[in-house]
């Protein structure tokens, strides 16, 4: 150290005493007074910054330096307070008179402004650097890679190996994260391979979530299948793969496995469990997760996904109960609850939620607003969704997104508003895509606008030639309108296309059996008895006045086809076995593909007041929850 020497009289002189403790004797100072180097480690030890930094001046002052160890030890405690200003003077006063710090302290000080978020200054001391090792190189890699700063990340990865520094374990699994190209991570995954580090737990694991973001999930697969798996983390990343993207059979097929192999489910697994429950509609396994989840209590991330399951699965009062009763809540929670509400129909209490959000809850973000707008669409409340949508800039700072101006556009086409929808699709920051433009074929459709119309199937069908939608919507605009060529003519361009209507097809869980109906599919065990059971109901709601709406049909169907048409829709025989499987005091869930139509949702009205049955239907836009002949939507879907 040094100065230390300049400095040795500033000590207190001191008397030495010998002790004998058990035969051993030692020189012990009777009133030792510490260095002031000794004093500031011990401060940094006790977080008392202030008084560290009053003896770091006293230290300046007298030319006096410390070892690497104390200096970290403050930089430490500059951190543990969040204190931007000390850190730097820190830095200074290291640097100060020709002082030159070991690689270590550089480090460490580069490591301080990485947290701080000062990149710019750690880049500015790493480039300083008379030699960096593999810790001051992972240290600014891994920094550009969560700063999603990946150009950065990769550019560094290739000086290091420039420069001659292997990287380690620490340094791949940093890196990989910053890959957006599958070229890249193949020639990652290739050097990975050369140094044998293939079978490091963080690196395979951030091989498989690579893989998986980029849309790989058989190259996800393999990684892990690679070699036996000895540690939960490579288990946990390749279940969140699949459960990622909505894959929740095989997300569970893993979960069973990881199960069998010996490994307990930690926070990680059953946050992706809940996940694939989620993308499934598996209420029941749901529940069994949640049971799980009790013995991590007050989890926020678990919490969040248990109330976005229930929410999703349309069960709001077991939804309700997890968000009264968590003891914290972030932005997550809040817009979870306010999309749940506004997604299974109850758009004013998610409107007075996010009132009671603004008094006591986070600031909003982009995806607390498309629940509002959401809420607001399926209410028909163009005003205050205009003033909602105003306001996401005016007072939040959040700029309108895709997903916003699609609610926006559903809101005014609900509403009639054709010009108006146009107008806004002209004012959007982003490029229309095709849901945009569907949105605007559908509310077409409702308003028999056939000009309007087909300028939006024209854009659908430019973006994608093979867009069923398109075409039966189209279709249908033109027959109601009674231009047959038309309709011909868009019937063969699907026929030259080898285009055809997707078939609407409903699920139901019995017994934890997952049963599935498609119009005119006969394959089901009980099919006979259903349509048995489904004739009768339909005589006996005839008679309450039921008359099936056959605008819900093809076109150019006719009379009693067209009737039977709908008579045999995939949820109307869902429904039929659900109330042929459950007690009539448990709910009957249904889940489906296709927009649920009106004559199936009128239907699902009488039948759940004839039958005292509570009937919610998951379609893929919303939620219906059917009870004593009313639904949730208010007949505004």
């Amino acid at each position: 150290m040094r100065g230390v020497s300049k400095h040795l009289q500033l000590l207190r002189p001191t008397t030495l005493h010998r002790c004998s403790d058990s035969g051993n004797s030692s020189l012990v100072s009777s009133n030792y007074v510490p260095t002031e180097t000794e004093s500031l480690l011990n401060l940094c030890h006790q977080r008392d910054l202030p008084r560290a930094m009053h003896v770091l001046d006293a230290m300046e002052r007298r030319r006096v330096w410390a070892d690497a160890i104390t200096y970290s030890e403050l930089i430490k405690c500059c951190l543990a307070h969040g204190a931007v200003r000390e850190g730097k003077r820190v830095h200074h006063h290291i640097f100060s008179n020709g002082y030159h710090p070991k690689t270590f302290l550089i480090n460490t000080l580069i490591n301080m402004y990485v947290k701080f978020n000062l990149l710019e200054e750690a880049q500015v001391l790493f480039d300083k650097m008379p030699e960096r090792n593999v810790v001051s190189w992972t240290t600014m890699i891994s920094a550009y890679s969560n700063a999603k700063l990946n150009e950065r990340a990769m550019r560094l990865l290739v000086f290091m190996f420039r420069d001659g520094v292997m990287p380690n374990m620490f340094t791949f699994s940093s890196v990989l994260r910053a890959c957006e190209r599958l070229s890249d991570l193949k020639q990652l995954h290739s050097w990975i391979m050369k140094v044998g580090l293939e079978s490091d737990v963080f690196v395979r694991s951030a091989l498989i979530d690579v893989y998986s973001k980029l849309g790989e999930l058989l190259e996800a697969l393999s990684v892990f299948r690679e070699m036996v798996t000895g540690d939960s983390v490579v288990w946990n990343s390749i279940i969140a793969a699949f459960a990622q993207h909505s894959d929740g059979d095989e997300a569970l097929h893993l979960y069973k496995s990881m199960s069998r192999a010996g490994f307990r489910a930690d926070q990680s697994t059953l946050t992706s469990i809940l996940r694939a429950s989620t993308s499934l509609s598996l209420l029941e396994l749901g529940r069994q997760v949640h049971v799980l989840v009790l013995k991590f209590d007050q989890d926020l991330i678990l919490n969040n996904a248990l109330l976005d399951m229930y929410c999703k699965c349309g069960s709001l009062e077991d939804a309700k109960f997890i968000f009264n009763r968590m003891t914290k809540k972030d932005v997550i929670s809040w817009s979870t609850m306010i999309a749940g509400l506004a997604q299974n129909g109850f758009s004013m209490e998610a409107l007075n939620l996010f009132e009671s959000m603004k008094v006591k809850g986070p600031k909003p973000n982009h995806i607390t607003f498309i629940g509002i707008l959401f809420a607001c669409s399926h209410a028909g409340l163009v005003n205050e969704g205009w003033i909602y949508f105003r306001s996401m800039k005016n007072l939040y700072g959040v700029d309108p997104e895709r997903e916003h101006y699609g609610c926006m556009l559903d809101l005014l086409g609900r509403a009639g508003k054709l010009d108006d929808m146009v107008k806004l699709i002209h004012e959007m920051n982003c490029e229309p895509d095709i849901v945009t433009w569907r949105t605007l074929l559908d509310a077409c459709r409702v308003r028999q606008n056939v000009d309007l119309a087909t300028y939006a199937a024209k854009k659908i069908l430019t973006l994608d030639p093979q867009d069923t939608g398109a075409y039966v919507l189209l279709s249908n605009i033109y027959a109601n309108s009674k231009r047959w060529n038309e309709v011909a003519e868009v019937r063969r361009a699907m026929k030259i296309r080898g285009i055809r209507k997707e078939p609407g097809c409903s699920w139901i869980e019995v017994n934890k059996q997952i049963h599935a109906f498609i119009l005119g599919d006969k394959s089901h065990p009980q099919i006979d008895e259903i349509n048995t059971q489904l004739n009768q109901f339909i005589c006996r709601l005839t008679g309450a006045g039921y008359v099936p709406d056959t605008n819900f049909v093809l076109q150019d169907l006719e009379g009693e086809q067209r009737e039977d048409s709908l008579r045999y829709h995939s949820e109307k025989l869902a429904i039929v076995f659900g109330i042929m499987s459950f007690p009539k005091e448990k709910t009957i869930r249904i889940w489906k593909n296709l927009k649920i139509c009106g004559d199936c949702h009128k239907f699902a009205k009488l039948i759940g007041k004839l039958e005292q049955r509570h009937i919610v239907i998951r379609d893929p836009i919303r939620y219906h929850h059917f009870r004593d002949g009313v639904c949730s939507c208010d007949d505004y879907w």
